[in-house]
């Protein structure tokens, strides 16, 4: 089954939250859509204040990126962004490890080409 078709939904922010399997502890995601066929996925991810991973990450698939709210640096790029700021990660693209320490919220779209 495709991702649903949908109009203008409310997506509160304030609930919904789920941790992210595989994360460390104050990882969240919201999953706004998302295909179980293509595994395309379109989620919001929040760290929470304080949060430091350790894994340098890449995927097989296409991740894009914009940043909601908050802060996060890259450690492995010595790079520090905020709201705004825009990523576009194609499949084995290297990123992080992340420090967020006063937190960010960002929205994701990831899919495979």
């Amino acid at each position: 089954m495709p991702k649903p078709e949908l109009e203008f939904v409310n997506t509160d922010i304030t609930f919904g939250w789920n941790r992210i399997e595989g994360a460390v502890d104050g990882m969240w995601e919201k999953v706004l859509s998302r295909d179980p066929e293509t595994k395309k996925l379109t989620r919001l991810v929040k760290f929470e204040p304080g949060i430091v991973t350790n894994t340098v990450m890449s995927h097989e698939y296409w991740e894009e990126v914009y940043i909601l709210e908050g802060f996060l640096t890259d450690r492995g790029k010595e790079i520090t962004v905020g709201r705004g700021f825009y990523a576009c990660r194609p499949p084995g693209m290297k990123h992080g490890p992340y420090d967020a320490p006063l937190g960010c919220t960002m929205f994701e779209v990831q899919y495979y080409q």
